[in-house]
């Protein structure tokens, strides 16, 4: 409804009955209004800010809400700080002053923010707690409803962003239209983050293992969805553990081949820094990790790098088994379309290692050396972990963005803790010209005023 109908029902339609559908239309109008929230990706590497927008009278539809503002904050993730807790509460101060500037000042008190901490922070121990206190302090200080500061399970991260990418996409609200619907409409989702990767998707109810999965009723329907994540095997935790695993196996105790790096180029690490991470913080006979220097000099050697990439996983734990990825995981065969997060996929032309400069030229030139690892680590995982093959690698999308929001889990996470996707199916209502739907708004007051003109004159 909107004021224009109001009036001319007011100024065709005498008596009482005008004023009430006068009121009526009135009370509709107000209502209409541009609800908003936020929500900090606490990542391993780097903290993002997200503000959504969307309709208060489309707020339990699909696909409605836009990504109003997207902000990276300076340095690392919120991990790092935790020598040092309230610089990690200091970073966020210049996301959150863009954030107060684009939502309007008289809704900043009612804006929900959340800020979800991931695998980055379930590596610490006991700093985790006082560098999420510091986070809060931080948050707190601003007009905005704050709703807390967490941090999320593997699987709920897997979980937030499968919801994400299919509310997104409308997938939702597909499923029983037509012939192939139900699962053909529902987007499997491969999120590869700095200290852990997940996958999620609906299988084959027939070889579920209940154990391994996360059950939603969204707008009428059951979904069953297998979610599994694996910590430090995030590609900044991998490129570590590939590093110690080259080092602990080198004959040399400072000059060490690294085939993955391409030629003429080399990077020197201190052993000490393995110790900062649990993923590479293990005792090894082999390697003490001590404060000595070693330097990696790249060698561009295509299938020694994917030998070395191979042995991070234990694919002998699996056997025989068609139902297992690595490290004994069980996970069904995959099925169905998927969006994977992170990488263009023209990185993974082939496992070579060319001369990266000369192949991407725009890239930023600190992290060319890295991509024959990061790769080979992706092609790996998807084929010989996750067993995509020739025909299910088509199914396969590289995205970054869905329309304008990003496909990470932070959307997910807020639909789900402000109730915004229902359980019940929604209204089929579909879109309509302006005019026409003016128009016929008009032709139903005016069909009203007719049935309610003679009890307003009997009045």
């Amino acid at each position: 409804p909107t004021r224009r109908p109001c009036t001319v029902a007011a100024l065709l339609c005498p008596g009482a009955a005008s004023c009430a559908l006068e009121r009526y239309c009135l009370g509709a109008s107000s209502g209409l209004t541009t609800l908003y929230g936020m929500v900090f990706d606490a990542g391993s590497s780097h903290t993002s800010l997200f503000v959504y927008e969307w309709d208060s009278d489309k707020e339990n539809d699909t696909g409605v809400v836009s990504q109003n503002l997207s902000c990276d904050v300076q340095g690392q993730g919120i991990s790092s700080y935790a020598n040092d807790p309230p610089k990690a509460g200091d970073s966020l101060r210049e996301c959150l002053n863009k954030a107060m500037k684009v939502v309007p000042a008289g809704k900043l008190r009612d804006v929900p923010a959340y800020l979800g901490a991931t695998a980055g922070m379930r590596l610490l121990s006991s700093a985790a707690d006082q560098v999420l206190a510091e986070v809060t302090k931080t948050m707190q200080e601003y007009l905005m409803a704050f709703k807390g500061a967490q941090i999320l399970t593997g699987e709920e991260e897997g979980a937030y962003g499968w919801i994400t990418i299919n509310y997104l996409l409308d997938s939702f609200t597909k499923v029983g239209e037509g012939e192939g619907s139900g699962a053909a409409n529902i987007f499997g989702a491969l999120d590869l983050g700095g200290a852990s990767t997940q996958i999620s998707f609906m299988p084959e109810s027939s070889v579920m293992n209940w154990n391994e999965t996360s059950k939603f009723t969204l707008y009428g329907y059951n979904y069953n969805i297998y979610t599994h994540s694996y910590l430090c095997y995030g590609q900044n935790e991998m490129l570590k553990r590939l590093a110690k695993e080259l080092i602990a196996e080198s004959p040399s105790s400072t000059r060490v081949d690294h085939p993955c790096y391409p030629k003429d180029y080399n990077e020197t690490v201190s052993l000490s820094s393995f110790r900062t991470s649990p993923c590479t913080n293990q005792s090894d006979p082999r390697l003490i990790l001590g404060d000595r220097n070693v330097t990696l000099e790249g060698r561009g050697n295509a299938s020694g790098c994917l030998a070395a990439t191979k042995k991070l996983f234990n694919f002998s734990a699996c056997g025989q088994r068609q139902d297992c990825s690595f490290d004994g995981v069980y996970q069904p065969l995959v099925r169905g379309q998927f969006i994977v997060r992170q990488i263009p996929s023209s990185h993974l032309r082939g496992r070579a290692c060319p001369r990266l400069s000369s192949s991407y030229p725009k890239e930023n030139p600190e992290r060319l050396p890295k991509y024959c690892a990061n790769a080979n680590y992706i092609l790996t995982l998807l084929l010989d972990a996750y067993k995509f093959n020739e025909t299910s690698w088509n199914n396969i999308f590289f995205r970054m963005k869905a329309g304008s929001a990003d496909v990470g889990w932070t959307l997910g996470y807020m639909l789900n803790l402000t109730n915004m996707i229902p359980a019940e199916p929604p209204a089929r209502v579909k879109g309509h010209v302006p005019s026409l739907w003016a128009a016929a708004i008009t032709f139903i007051i005016l069909t009203l005023c007719t049935a309610l003109l003679p009890a307003g004159l009997a009045a």
